[in-house]
């Protein structure tokens, strides 16, 4: 490998992304530049030139990668793309407030409109996310007055509808759908108020209301006066909503604002976009200083995160101005509307400070843990009580299962369970998991006890569906989550879910997991070899000359353990089997001992 000083000779003068890595090959530091060579150049220079957190990273720098793009913008779109999917250690982290609540409409051919504090990754539309869930209502209102939506889960294909096998509900009796399963409302009508769903959505509130006076005009003309009245009430209900809404000034037009508060380690963003002078999106960015970067750096990741390659397009209302060679249509007020909008985008940072400090202090830290876990599982709430299964046997004998419990992301030994297999013979580890899980639900329903926030089963989707199954046999699989992970590449499997789960390897959810399955095999198998001991001491009390199952039995009895009888004197031993057996079983146990000394002497 040649020398750092060596790899960055070798670096064009050309706008690009560079990657820095360890002697490990881990990934420490993305950067961007115009002219890689002379960006890449700037870090080596001499330590009292450059700050201590910096000067950290350069000793650990063992490599470079690079990869040229034609210009500055696409640089800063792959940079923020590539550090979203490999969070290297000393890029700036953006955390922003995902519980916001988002409206989903779903890309299906007659739609359904949603709720949800979930943004994923699939084909559907996505609006918010919105300062309150009242905020949400208001709008859901409008939509319900102004527009019916379907709030079924019928497959409504255009096949499914031309069979003619669908029937109306009582929504559309009491006037909350009007019947696109049946055709009484056409595809045509439906998506026409889709649309003009979408365009309040966006904000293009007066345009609606535009249309829909235009549509007035013309069903008066035409004498449809029934027609001309659903149109008015759709007005009204707009207008209603226009009063609602936090309208700025509709002569200000479509702007993206970008509030900015900062202390020493943490920097907060405050994201407003305005369409027609109206706030339609808000969001609020915590952002963890990892190299003591300018805030002009701070802010563009932020811009480009919210606005994505149109970032270039967008009219911005700034604190200060950013410089670089892509022309930004950038705004720096200083009176009037423009600049009361821009100081409540810093009010709202600098609450947005004080409300996570505050969020802070009270939470205990395992909170943000179970957060994390939540968000990265996709879980419908906190895993504050996580089960574990682990099954044990060797070569079939001996098959035994293991329970262990973590509270608040943490080991709680004193619920750990063991299980000795009853009805499973041979070496059957999906039959196992069916009965031990099956065993372990059914006495905490019938102790009227809580169930678990999360069950982890530690293997693959066999493993998890035998599980599942017990679940459905009690009839409590709709009220636990359950997940399994397997050990080979770590994968999380989903019950119905064919593609499994891929967690990065370093992240606090994968660290958790991790843990409790560690502790359910190390609990596994300490337990499985007690078992074993015991069977092979019990096998070899049997086979002593004289002494058989009976003797054996009786010693059990007396002494409750396997690990009493080996303490036991050879005095306490007559008493139970007389003299001359107690003294062919201290013999034999004598000798076993020394074999197994020589045997370890040996090794």
């Amino acid at each position: 490998m040649p020398s750092v000083k060596e790899q960055v000779a070798l670096l064009p003068e050309k706008p690009g992304v560079y990657r820095y890595y360890d002697r490990d090959g881990l990934l420490l530091y993305i950067g961007k530049a115009k002219k890689l060579k002379k960006r890449v150049s700037s870090y080596f220079v001499e330590k009292n030139k450059i700050g201590a957190k910096l000067a950290m990273l350069v000793s650990q720098i063992y490599s470079i990668e690079y990869t040229i793009v034609t210009n500055e913008k696409d640089a800063l779109l792959l940079e923020d793309a590539l550090i979203k999917s490999n969070q290297p250690k000393y890029n700036i982290a953006l955390k922003d407030d995902k519980s916001y609540p988002y409206i989903k409409i779903i890309n299906e051919p007659i739609p359904r409109i949603y709720f949800t504090r979930k943004k994923d990754n699939t084909n559907d539309f996505f609006f918010g996310p919105y300062t309150s869930v009242r905020e949400v209502k208001i709008i859901f209102d409008l939509i319900k007055t102004m527009y019916p939506i379907r709030n079924c889960n019928l497959n409504l294909s255009p096949k499914n509808i031309q069979k003619g096998k669908l029937k109306v509900c009582l929504e559309y009796h009491v006037g909350n759908c009007l019947g696109p399963c049946t055709q009484f409302q056409s595809a045509e009508q439906y998506d026409q108020g889709i649309n003009n769903i979408k365009k309040i959505l966006n904000g293009k509130v007066l345009e609606v209301q535009t249309v829909l006076k235009k549509q007035l005009d013309e069903a008066i003309k035409k004498m449809a006066f029934e027609e001309a009245e659903q149109i008015n009430n759709r007005i009204k209900h707009l207008k209603e909503y226009l009063q609602k809404s936090t309208i700025i000034n509709p002569k200000l037009g479509n702007l993206e604002v970008f509030g900015y508060y900062e202390e020493q380690t943490k920097a907060y963003v405050n994201y407003l976009s305005v369409s027609e002078g109206t706030i339609i999106k808000t969001k609020t960015f915590t952002i963890k200083k990892a190299l003591d970067e300018p805030k002009e750096e701070i802010l563009l990741k932020v811009i480009i995160d919210c606005l994505g390659n149109e970032f270039d397009q967008k009219t911005l209302l700034l604190q200060f101005k950013l410089e670089n060679e892509i022309k930004l249509k950038q705004f720096i007020p200083t009176i009037g509307d423009k600049k009361k909008l821009l100081d409540l985008a810093i009010k709202n940072a600098i609450q947005y400070k004080f409300k996570e400090s505050l969020h802070q202090k009270k939470e205990p830290s395992y909170i943000k843990v179970l957060e994390q876990m939540k968000t990265d599982l996709k879980l419908n709430t906190l895993p504050y009580h996580i089960e574990c299964f682990d099954n044990s046997n060797f070569q079939g004998t001996f098959p035994v299962s293991s329970m262990v419990v973590f509270m608040n992301a943490k080991p709680s030994k004193k619920d750990y369970r063991h299980y000795n297999v009853k009805t499973v013979i041979g070496p059957d580890d999906f039959a196992t998991m069916e009965e031990v899980v099956y065993r372990r639900y059914k006495r905490l329903i019938d102790e009227q006890k809580k169930l678990p926030d999360l069950i982890v089963i530690d293997g693959g989707k066999g493993q998890l569906s035998s599980a599942i199954k017990s679940l459905k046999e009690l009839g409590i699989n709709d009220k636990v989550q359950i997940i399994s992970i397997a050990k080979r590449l770590e994968e999380i499997y989903y019950p119905l879910d064919e593609y499994p789960l891929h967690l990065h390897k370093k992240s606090e959810t994968m660290r958790v997991l991790q843990h409790i399955r560690n502790e359910a095999h190390h609990f596994g198998i300490t337990f499985h070899r007690l078992k074993r001991s015991q069977g092979t001491f019990k096998s070899d009390l049997e086979n002593i000359p004289g002494i058989g199952k009976s003797i054996t039995e009786k010693l059990l009895k007396h002494f409750k353990s396997i690990k009493k009888i080996k303490e036991a004197t050879i005095e306490q031993i007559e008493g139970v089997v007389g003299k001359s057996k107690a003294k062919i079983i201290t013999e034999a146990m004598r000798v076993r001992i020394k074999k197994k000394l020589r045997f370890r002497n040996l090794i």
